[in-house]
């Protein structure tokens, strides 16, 4: 079911959840005993993020160093099977414009396509690690609008080969990503907000935030977008604080705000655990004070750690 028509049919706020793929070596298992406890919860779908390949130097028995590129983070695509085919909800798999072709990307589209996968997250992705900015491949898309219209061109059965005629048309409903404190490469909140416009110009169906701390500027996100006659669901990224460390790594990884009284409150925590219990029930405020506000979705974060969402859930139901 399109992430659309699950939003349509609703009667109350829906629950969804972001996980990673496993590190290469470990098995699907990894997956299940990650998603098991929070299936109680029903959510409505789970997204499963794509992770480019990396480059690597590795030295041969010469002496002399290979440039070999390797994929941490595999099977995102097979874990979307697995999980529909497991817990028989939706999977919504990321697809990035980083380290892939437009036919590679075309490919594992039609692969999607063929395993019932009705809904795609389209986004740039990050520079590759060894680069100052982001590069796309010779042949790939530069931006997430090029990837969108990729997409939307499959959906009308346009392919990239020329003598394909009345191709199949595939169905994906296509969400991008919004930054309520602006895309860190945006000059400016207006020329992001033109950005985030022409993709739902060109076919994006919902939006998928960023991570927030602070309440206020989602709703001031919200209406901005309102504003420029953006009307698709939007629907916000939560993640926990669970440690003192994340009030230094999440602003310099993902480039949010860490409010001064839930920063204060972490920094008087004498341990980890005392963290975890702050960050959990700032985030049960912001959920609820989200729900109030009348989100479609609250969607959350687990990137490991299942356990602090269980406990956010248990106190929401």
């Amino acid at each position: 079911m399109k992430i659309t028509e699950h939003i349509s049919n609703a009667k109350d706020t829906l629950i969804s959840f972001e996980i990673l793929p496993p590190l290469k070596g470990k098995s699907i298992n990894s997956i299940y005993d990650h998603l098991d406890p929070l299936m109680e919860f029903k959510p409505s779908w789970i997204n499963v993020t794509y992770h480019r390949s990396e480059t690597a130097f590795k030295k041969k028995a010469d002496g002399n160093f290979e440039k070999v590129e390797v994929r941490k983070r595999p099977g995102t695509v097979g874990i979307c099977a697995a999980i529909m085919n497991y817990y028989k909800i939706d999977a919504v798999p990321h697809i990035i414009c980083g380290g892939f072709s437009k036919r590679e990307t075309e490919d594992a589209l039609i692969d999607l396509n063929f395993l019932g996968i009705d809904n795609v997250l389209v986004l740039r992705g990050d520079a590759d690690k060894n680069s100052a900015s982001f590069e796309p491949e010779p042949d790939g898309n530069p931006y997430a609008i090029d990837l969108l219209k990729q997409v939307v061109n499959l959906n009308s059965g346009i392919y990239l080969d020329d003598d394909i005629r009345d191709g199949g048309k595939t169905k994906f409903c296509i969400g991008v990503a919004g930054y309520p404190e602006k895309h860190f490469e945006s000059p400016n909140q207006q020329i992001d907000m033109q950005r985030l416009k022409e993709k739902v110009c060109n076919g994006a169906e919902f939006i998928m935030t960023q991570m927030f701390f602070d309440n206020q500027k989602f709703f001031d996100f919200v209406k901005k977008c309102r504003d420029n006659d953006i009307n698709i669901p939007i629907i916000p990224g939560l993640k926990p604080i669970t440690s003192r460390k994340q009030l230094s790594v999440l602003p310099r990884i993902f480039h949010v705000d860490i409010p001064a009284e839930l920063s204060e409150e972490i920094m008087r925590c004498k341990t980890d655990e005392d963290s975890e219990k702050v960050g959990t029930e700032w985030l049960v405020q912001q959920s609820r004070e989200l729900k109030k506000f009348g989100v479609p979705v609250l969607h959350y974060y687990t990137l490991g750690k299942p356990r602090v969402i269980q406990n956010v859930m248990k106190k929401l139901v």
